[in-house]
């Protein structure tokens, strides 16, 4: 049985970058889930700030999400890891109405979506020297991207086994942690282990 990683967290947190570390440090044994979002808003999706725009971004974020999952499933079923850049909840930090407007609209329920991951690994905003600005999709402040940062970690509050990366002194001390925590996972740790040995927690 695999395990399904959400990696997550708010802009500038370092998720492209960890997920291309693991690519290369365990070539086949790792199945990526891309990001909906990016795929959607790089192929021409209108990235409209109005409430509505918002609205039906975010409806088809999440079921493009939902089918990414499934097919990387389906084609990778002997991957030891099943990593996804983001997660389905992620979608509630951007939702222009209410968590139950949310389940509501998308016929599921908070409990339904936990289940669909087995770890979810929350990387923090990097802090304002570090930020990053030049991915062409980011649209956000710093200031903007650390409320979404605190938006994305409460929409997936409740998740058994969630951890949180905080940014470092430097950028690669948080990516090196961060590869350490997932092959601790891979090695049978448990959360409490994790976070007493290596996020001092």
């Amino acid at each position: 049985m695999s395990h399904k990683i959400v990696i997550t967290g708010g802009p500038s947190g370092g998720k492209t970058t960890l997920i291309e570390a693991l690519q290369k440090e365990m070539g086949s044994v790792v199945a990526v889930v891309p990001e909906a979002a990016s795929i959607l808003y790089r192929g021409g999706f209108p990235r409209i700030k109005s409430r509505t725009g918002l609205f039906h971004a975010q409806h088809a974020i999440y079921n493009v999400q939902k089918e990414l999952e499934d097919l990387i499933e389906a084609e990778h079923s002997k991957a030891k890891l099943v990593i996804c850049d983001r997660g389905s909840l992620d979608s509630i930090a951007y939702w222009p109405q209410s968590e139950k407007h949310f389940f509501k609209t998308l016929k599921t329920t908070r409990r339904k979506e936990l289940l669909r991951y087995r770890w979810v690994i929350h990387l923090d905003t990097a802090s304002r020297p570090y930020y990053d600005s030049t991915n062409p999709i980011r649209t956000e402040s710093f200031s903007e991207a650390t409320l979404l940062n605190e938006k994305i970690k409460k929409a997936w509050a409740g998740h058994p086994h969630r951890l949180v990366v905080s940014h470092s002194k430097d950028f690669m001390s948080k990516m090196t942690l961060s590869l350490e925590v997932i092959r601790a996972i891979l090695d049978g740790y448990s959360l409490d282990q994790i976070h007493e040995q290596l996020l001092k927690t």
